[in-house]
């Protein structure tokens, strides 16, 4: 029997076969379509090619492409569970062609596939064609298809289009008849919604382009869209009529049996058969980096999640089962989608938290339930309060609620709902307003309430497409902004990261795809709305911007990159000052440029040269380590638990991203290994190599208690390097000598200019004490009221010498005072002494205090025998000289 994983790798390589590249799944997370919230259809990832605003080096393509429909327009979660081919997640197999082949090759490839490498009977297939196609008509006659087993079908489900406008065109089909002991007809009968006729192959053939005004003309590139779905072939392979009767699926449904202890095929059958459908959508999700949260396609995440957890108690299972369930999946499908492998300890984790989280909270909120059915009259719906107080308290979205009551033949009043939900919103406004916040804020609000929270994509992406949900100019909404105009541009998902946890926000373009000449930079990002809302503020550079446009996303990648390496060295450097300085060590700020780091952390006194170079050394060699940087999410309790340190002035809710990197032989985390564990929203480089050189600048005081460390990672690091190594061979080159031994020539140099300072000082003190050429007249001591007094105004003698010239004086006056006073480029400094036996009757403070009066200085102090003090004028040296003696004189 064919596998699933068989029937996939035939398709692709038949089409390999012909001439096809074979293309990777696109995310789920729709990159180029802000339309869609998830990846609906193979051709999703094609959508600009086969619109021309794409190209690629291929004309011819088939892929296996991972979609979801559990929001939106397709949502199909509350029938899955209960049908044999619903699915929250399914794989799409196509094939494509841009403007290569078309008809005459698209039917024979698929009547090949299907009748010959699948070997499926003819005798039990039929087609259809849209009524006026002819020459699909006459193909399928031509393959050998019978004329009464191709069917003309006059409606919309065989004529295809993107939108009311655009690529649109016709559609073939390929039908399987299960056979006359299975109610239902034909495609066109009454009895068409049966399950005995399925569809298992869907061509499009995207001939036409339609326009408002409702004509209709051929493309210039004509081009093939074909669709079929994995699991409804594998389970038709496999001679069943029900896709859970399929190996892969047979597989996780026995995985859920053996985890929760119940038969898988009996009466409880249909949680096993939710539990394994929505296993797939929420781990494909997860690893397509999509995180369960209350808005946007985190929302769906968790609705999926908790349905299937609550059907998991249904069986009867107390601890949380989902996670047990992911090796089983990874075992199915990682071969063909190593994304699963990689992110399967995130997976599990998250399913875990959740589902400990909800678990909590399911009991009581069950309860609530049942005691409020057992008010009702039989078969009265549930109040819409009640389901809102299930959905606001306990965490219920809608559809669980509604699939719990599906059970019980009841139904819920989904307009009270909505209209306690308004109410609810209504009341967190007027929380808002009267807050104090300012007033123009009250913007972000509106944008809230009409557009919905934005869903972050930078995580994985640099590179999207959006749709522009609100413009604000000068704090009001307005419908466009024209070329050269400014202001905010709010749009339904972005790749650009928020200002936030000291990392700053991304910059730009947005370009809109209807003209993408029409092009606006965006200088910053920004999050409001308590951080639900990011808002991009733009200069329109080109064209305008116009709210409801569908636009492309693309970050600055080099300016991205940098942000990202000085982000994630910032975490080595907590740690590493940690590690040298001490555990009190804690982040009191940060700043992640795209230029510079800057980390501020509490820590009492300066570091020395040696902390400085050994923090470096350990950040750097970190990051030599090239060591994976993975993310988690956990509670915060769990995290710190694990070592995590948590960011100074965060606010952090019920889950948090863990971000881990580096191996220490003693470390942090479950295995106590990992260096450094931090709770963090920012993004990050993917291994700690690609971080480059970190430079350690400088350490200062930032605030009592706080130091602030300036750093550079990168380019920036490279090219203050080189910018140091230039210098240092510029001043080799000075001092003629090798780089490496320039250390050494400057301590000679350095040494040979104090000894050359010290003989100077010491042949002007002897000329100073000779009264040689240029040091004023009155050197010699005259007696004044009983007492030797020596005065001399000198030049070339520095302040600091002056102590040691006074004591030269007074040993050779044996009694008496003396007074110098040196003009400093015009300034002057003044020094007296007085001889022991004199300083009872006479002080050296008072001579000085007076001296500096006329110099033009205050103050001047000292001791008895020994002051000094200073003055702004040496000019005035004589007045000074005759001040001191008038002290002396009494």
């Amino acid at each position: 029997m064919a596998t699933l994983n068989d029937i996939r790798s035939t398709f692709l390589n038949y089409f390999a076969k012909q001439g096809h590249e074979v293309v990777a799944s696109s995310p789920l997370v729709p990159r180029n379509d802000p339309t869609l919230m998830f990846a609906n259809s193979g051709m999703v990832q094609f959508k600009n090619l086969f619109t021309g605003l794409e190209n690629r080096d291929y004309k011819r393509a088939t892929t296996s492409q991972k979609c979801v429909r559990a929001g939106g327009k397709h949502n199909d979660l509350d029938n899955v569970g209960y049908t044999a081919r619903h699915h929250t997640f399914f794989e799409m197999l196509g094939n494509f062609s841009f403007g290569d082949y078309f008809k005459h090759e698209a039917i024979p490839f698929a009547w090949e596939l299907i009748t010959k490498d699948f070997e499926i009977d003819k005798s039990r297939l039929l087609t259809t064609v849209y009524h006026t196609d002819d020459e699909a008509f006459e193909i399928w006659k031509k393959v050998g298809v019978p004329e009464d087993r191709i069917i003309r079908i006059e409606t919309s489900d065989n004529f295809w289009q993107m939108g009311p406008t655009g690529p649109c065109g016709p559609c073939t089909e390929i039908f399987y008849d299960h056979g006359d002991h299975i109610w239902g007809g034909p495609p066109g009968s009454p009895e068409e919604d049966g399950d005995r006729f399925i569809e298992i192959w869907n061509i499009v053939f995207m001939q036409n382009e339609q326009f408002e005004d409702g004509s209709m003309v051929p493309l210039d590139m004509q081009s093939i869209d074909t669709g079929m779905g994995l699991e409804r072939i594998g389970a038709l392979l496999q001679g069943s009529h029900d896709n859970y009767d399929t190996d892969l699926f047979k597989a996780l449904i026995e995985a859920s049996a053996d985890a929760t202890s119940v038969d898988p095929y009996g009466d409880k059958n249909v949680h096993h058969r939710v539990i394994a459908d929505h296993l797939r959508s929420t781990s494909f999700l997860i690893a397509d980096g999509v995180m369960p949260s209350n808005d946007g396609r985190g929302y769906v995440l968790r609705r999926i999640m908790r349905r299937a957890m609550r059907h998991a108690h249904l069986l009867g299972s107390k601890d949380p089962v989902m996670h047990r369930l992911v090796p089983a999946l990874v075992q199915q499908m990682g071969a063909a989608y190593p994304e699963l492998g990689q992110a399967q300890a995130l997976i599990e984790e998250t399913l875990q938290l959740e589902e400990t989280r909800f678990k909590q909270t399911l009991d009581r909120g069950l309860k609530l339930l049942d005691d409020e059915l057992g008010s009702l009259d039989t078969g009265a719906p549930l109040s819409g309060e009640a389901a809102f107080k299930l959905y606001d308290t306990y965490g219920f979205p809608l559809d669980l609620t509604q699939d719990a009551l599906r059970e019980k033949g009841r139904t819920v009043d989904t307009d009270g709902f909505d209209a306690a939900m308004a109410e609810q919103k209504a009341k967190a406004r007027a929380a808002w307003s009267g807050s104090g916040e300012a007033a123009d804020n009250a913007v972000w609000f509106d944008v809230l309430d009409s557009a919905d929270a934005t869903d972050f994509l930078g995580y994985d992406t640099e590179k999207a497409e959006g749709q522009v949900m609100a413009l604000i100019t000068d704090g009001a909404l307005t419908d466009k902004i024209a070329e050269g105009g400014s202001g905010w541009v709010v749009v339904n998902q972005t790749p650009f990261y928020g200002e936030a946890g000291g990392q700053v926000g991304d910059s730009g373009v947005i370009r809109r795809l209807e003209n993408r000449d029409e092009v606006s930079l965006v200088e910053d990002t920004k999050k409001f709305a308590d951080g639900k809302i990011y808002a991009h503020k733009v200069s329109v550079e080109r064209g305008a911007i116009s709210k409801g446009d569908p636009v492309e996303l693309e970050v600055d990648h080099t300016r991205r990159s940098a942000i990202r390496a000085n982000h994630s060295a910032t975490h080595l450097l907590h740690e590493a000052l940690r590690e040298h300085l001490g555990d009190h060590v804690a982040q009191r700020g940060s700043l992640n440029a795209a230029d510079r780091l800057r980390f501020d952390f509490s820590h009492g006194k300066a570091l020395s040269e040696d902390q400085m170079t050994q923090v470096a050394a350990d950040v750097n060699s970190f990051i030599r380590q090239n060591s994976t940087v993975e993310t988690r999410i956990m509670t915060p309790d769990d995290a710190r638990a694990i070592g995590a340190q948590a960011l100074f002035g965060e606010k952090y809710g019920d889950e948090v991203r863990v971000v881990s990197m580096g191996q220490a032989e003693t470390g942090k985390g479950q295995d106590g290994t990992t260096y450094s564990i931090e709770l963090c929203g920012g993004t990050h480089v993917k291994q700690t190599g690609d971080i480059g050189t970190f430079v350690l600048l400088g350490d200062s005081a930032s605030s009592a208690g706080v130091r602030r460390i300036e750093a550079l990672t990168g380019a920036a690091a490279f090219e203050h390097l080189s910018a140091e190594a230039a210098r240092v061979g510029e001043i080799s080159g000075m001092l003629k000598t090798q780089p490496s031994e320039t250390v050494d020539r400057v301590k000679a140099l350095m040494d040979e200019r104090k000894a050359l300072q010290n003989e100077v000082a010491s042949l002007r003190r002897e000329l100073a004490m000779a009264g040689g050429a240029g040091q004023g007249g009155g050197a010699e001591a005259r007696e004044v009221n009983g007492v030797k007094f020596l005065a001399q105004a000198l030049s070339g003698v520095s302040g600091k010498d002056l102590p040691a010239l006074i004591d030269e004086h007074k040993d050779r006056l044996g009694s008496g005072a003396v007074l110098l006073i040196a003009d400093a480029g015009g300034k002057a400094a003044v020094a007296a002494g007085v001889t022991k036996d004199l300083t009872d009757t006479v002080s050296a403070v008072d001579l000085v205090k007076a001296a500096v009066v006329e110099l033009g200085g205050k103050g001047g102090g000292g001791r008895p025998d020994m002051a000094q003090g200073g003055g702004k004028d040496a000019s005035k040296a004589d007045a000074a000289i005759k001040a001191a003696e008038a002290v002396l004189q009494g």
